[in-house]
């Protein structure tokens, strides 16, 4: 078997496990089965989808791969798709563009859309609409006592709060309905500005997005040496800043909205920004669609992007301090900072920003993205995003981190009842109350 096959492994190879037992789960029974298996032999049960986001090894454990699972259907007139465990977002993006619909999916197509949901989600449509598990409608999920459950709002609150945020905390899940928003085109795509233009373009970038109304979402890429084999030519081999851009609102607004960022000078090396349909979303940030890789995940979430930020931010990320590693800006604020109308565990809500720098094992690197992370502490919220964790974020004081104290006591509560044995801990783990080791 190939290893870019093997139900193990996941695309972020940063984790390789060695589970007792894998399950290629093709439907509802087989994740039913595979949760029994494990109480049946006191296991830990874990899941892989895509691997984008690894934790921790599922040595020893059930390992329930869903990647066979990638169904999608539409309801076009409610406004709603239904997603199974496995799917990815381009699979649900070509169901739901041919009727003018989007979901809040991620930026990049290639993700698993559980996962995503189940930590939150921040996306393309988010300062408009918020987090994605904000708008999720119903979940089955396997719980640990092998059972199926059909989680709502109505039939069980509590459940229905912890899972939308929670991970994987509290079960397996097997589908969820979400809602569809009437976006069919955006206003989107990238500048790519030399290296040299650094300094310019996160200084008015910071002053920029003051501005933006929420219909506007942007990101900024410090990305080092492109040499992906589908970088543009103009870009190959060369270090450069790539604003991202996604306007989903009149397309001659968001021209007017991003001619101060095309005026900087030095000017963009590219510009790819233009009106497109929503089913072309994926090419706004341009990330690959790679061979398996090793990247140590961390993030920050920031509360104000001062003038000060930035030059902190420019002097821990300088090629010559050796921050040569790919490191993203993402605006957040607008619809994410709303309370959802039907209540979740998913925190952060008070970030400005988030910092998500991408590290790879080579000697010194962890240390300088640590130094950068550490560095930009006087602006962070104290809080994280699960969705941009890494293997090194496990720790409970960490998870912590991504919900306010009352809802991470709350959760604690809820995991006690729901899985007291901690069967679901091959993840960013929620231990019960009372389990303090």
């Amino acid at each position: 078997m190939s290893t870019d096959m093997d139900p193990r492994l996941g695309l972020n190879r940063a984790v390789e496990s060695h589970p007792a037992h894998v399950v290629e789960a093709a439907g509802d029974q087989d994740m039913v089965a595979a949760v029994r298996l494990a109480a049946d032999e006191k296991r830990a049960v874990g899941v892989l989808a895509t691997g984008h986001g690894p934790s921790l090894a599922a040595d020893g454990a059930v390992l329930v791969n869903t990647r066979r699972m990638d169904g999608v259907r539409v309801d076009a007139e409610r406004a709603t798709a239904w997603i199974e465990a496995g799917a990815r977002w381009r699979d649900v993006l070509a169901h739901t563009t041919p009727h003018g619909l989007a979901p809040l999916n991620g930026a990049s197509p290639d993700v698993g859309v559980i996962g995503y949901l189940t930590g939150g989600g921040a996306g393309l449509l988010g300062r408009r609409y918020g987090f994605a598990a904000d708008h999720v409608r119903r979940l089955r999920l396997v719980t640990a006592d092998g059972r199926f459950r059909e989680v709502t709002a109505d039939t069980d609150p509590d459940l229905f709060w912890a899972v939308r945020g929670g991970k994987d905390n509290f079960g397996l899940v097997v589908s969820a309905e979400v809602d569809l928003f009437p976006v069919a085109r955006l206003y989107g795509g990238g500048l790519y500005f030399p290296a040299e233009a650094t300094a310019e373009v996160l200084h008015a970038y910071a002053e920029w997005v003051r501005q933006l109304p929420e219909t506007m979402a942007t990101s900024v890429l410090l990305a080092r040496d492109t040499d992906l084999p589908d970088a543009p030519e103009s870009l190959r081999g060369r270090s450069v800043t790539h604003l991202r851009i996604a306007y989903s609102g009149d397309p001659a607004d968001g021209e007017r909205l991003v001619r101060p960022m095309r005026a900087l000078r030095p000017a963009a090396l590219l510009d790819t920004v233009r009106d497109m349909p929503y089913a072309d979303s994926g090419t706004i940030h341009h990330d690959p669609v790679s061979a398996p890789y090793v990247a140590y995940d961390r993030n920050v979430l920031l509360g104000e992007l001062t003038a000060d930020t930035v030059d902190t931010l420019l002097a821990l990320t300088a090629p010559d301090t050796g921050g040569a590693f790919p490191t993203e800006l993402r605006h957040f604020g607008g619809a994410y900072a709303h309370p959802p109308q039907v209540p979740n565990c998913v925190g952060g809500r008070d970030a400005a920003f988030s910092l998500f720098p991408r590290a790879t094992p080579e000697p010194g690197i962890l240390r300088r993205r640590d130094d950068l992370l550490a560095g930009l502490r006087p602006w962070s919220t104290g809080g994280i995003s699960l969705n941009f964790a890494g293997v090194e974020d496990t720790a409970p004081d960490r998870v912590r981190a991504a919900y306010t104290p009352a809802d991470f006591d709350r959760l604690r509560t809820l995991k006690a009842q729901h899985d007291p044995d901690n069967m679901f801990r091959i993840n960013f783990n929620i231990p019960p109350k009372g389990d303090d080791r």
